[in-house]
């Protein structure tokens, strides 16, 4: 009889165990909503219901990558997404499908060396609400380009300026680049932009600026692909002012520069030109710096060592091969206005150090950056489009045909 009631209590403890294990089980199942059992038993993983692309946590996405938030089924309710770039933070703008189940940016690409967080809230099919926030990283390019540009921001310049952009690295991707440079006036006009090479952008109008032009120049680089590789780096905009205007017509057979300004003759000034073996360029010039005093030595221009003057008073540059408008103390007074002496510069008469009252010292203080120096009748061919701002050398329709956006 004992051995039988043991058998029974035995019994009764092996029922109460499954029971025990059967309830936790039970338990178990009912408390979970995420791992494997989640899918079959409870509410969807938010991933599963918002779909990121790209992939959470991705690092190194390319900027031609598609960003876009979407849901199988139900609908989004709110799609936030934030652009981290330079320690600064910004809301990148879109807008949601008709259906309301896709999310996508307002045509923006993807901004290079940039964090993106998305944050989504959905409701699913059966009314179920999920947010979620993922993040990712963009490309971080290793190699950079960006635009030297002429003229300095906010400066006043004579009618003849061209904008001119210097890029540090070639171009290939040239129409890329152009379509992300714009420039603007006020009052408006025609202006068009020209290739030179494939480093160099310039943009100017059909005619000179009229005075009192405000220019408006936005560089939109910023992640555009110059060349293979190879991504700009600047997002600016600048400003200049157009100030009066001065042309200054130089007659080298003459030996005379007469300066206008506004149409009205201002004065005529005795010049030397270059000598017969070392003509001064003809055609229109622009003047792209202005220096107290200079160094010029004839190495640096190919001739040799004729001549190194440490001290040029009043150095006006026409062009990036060393053509200036300068004073000279060193010639003999006689030569200003009756013979032709330089090594193709054109030489207005000054004294050691700049003197104020010199031809050279007053022309300098009536002159800008942008100002336009036109040289007629001499013994030599036209300067080159591309040597400073020689732009002005070409027809509107050769201008016009350097662009690369066709």
């Amino acid at each position: 009889m004992r051995h039988v009631q043991g058998r029974a209590r035995r019994a009764r403890a092996a029922l109460a165990a499954v029971l025990t294990w059967a309830g936790l089980l039970t338990g178990a199942v009912g408390c979970t909503t995420d791992g494997p059992l989640s899918g079959a038993f409870g509410p969807p993983a938010a991933e599963d219901v918002i779909r990121v692309t790209p992939d959470d946590g991705s690092t190194g996405v390319r900027p031609d990558r598609e960003l876009r938030v979407r849901v199988p089924e139900g609908r989004l309710e709110s799609v936030a997404v934030v652009k981290s770039q330079d320690a600064r933070s910004s809301p990148v703008p879109g807008r949601l499908s008709d259906d309301g189940r896709t999310w996508r940016p307002d045509g923006e690409r993807l901004a290079l060396a940039a964090e993106y967080t998305v944050d989504a809230v959905a409701v699913d099919g059966n009314g179920r609400r999920s947010a979620r926030r993922t993040t990712f990283t963009t490309h971080v390019p290793e190699e950079r380009f960006i635009g030297y540009v002429a003229p300095e921001n906010r400066s006043t310049v004579g009618t003849g300026m061209i904008v001119s952009l210097e890029f540090n690295r070639k171009i290939t991707h040239r129409a890329a680049v152009e379509r992300a440079v714009r420039v603007t006036s006020e009052p408006p006009v025609d202006i068009r932009p020209h290739w030179f090479g494939r480093s160099r952008l310039d943009f100017r109008p059909e005619h000179y600026w009229k005075p009192g032009t405000r220019v408006t120049v936005e560089l939109g680089l910023r992640d555009v692909e110059g060349a293979p590789g190879v991504y700009g780096l600047q997002q600016r905009t600048f400003t200049f002012t157009v100030g009066r205007s001065q042309v200054s017509r130089v007659d080298a057979a003459r030996h005379t520069m007469q300066v206008r300004r506004d149409g009205e003759l201002l004065a005529t000034v005795p010049v030397t030109a270059g000598a017969p073996k070392t003509t001064t360029y003809n055609g229109t010039m622009v003047i792209t710096e202005m220096l107290e005093v200079t160094r010029m030595d004839s190495r640096t221009v190919g001739f040799g060592g004729e001549y190194d003057i440490p001290d040029v008073p009043h150095a006006i540059r026409l062009t990036e091969s060393g053509t200036f408008l300068h004073g000279n103390y060193w010639a003999d007074a006689d030569v200003f206005g009756s013979t032709n002496v330089s090594h193709g510069c054109i030489g207005l008469r000054d004294v050691k150090g700049g003197g104020a009252d010199t031809p050279a010292g007053w022309f300098f203080d009536r002159s800008l950056v942008g100002d336009v120096v036109e040289v007629v009748n001499s013994k030599d061919k036209k300067v080159a489009p591309d040597n400073g701002l020689g732009g002005w050398n070409m027809d509107w329709e050769e201008w016009r045909a350097g662009s690369a956006v066709k």
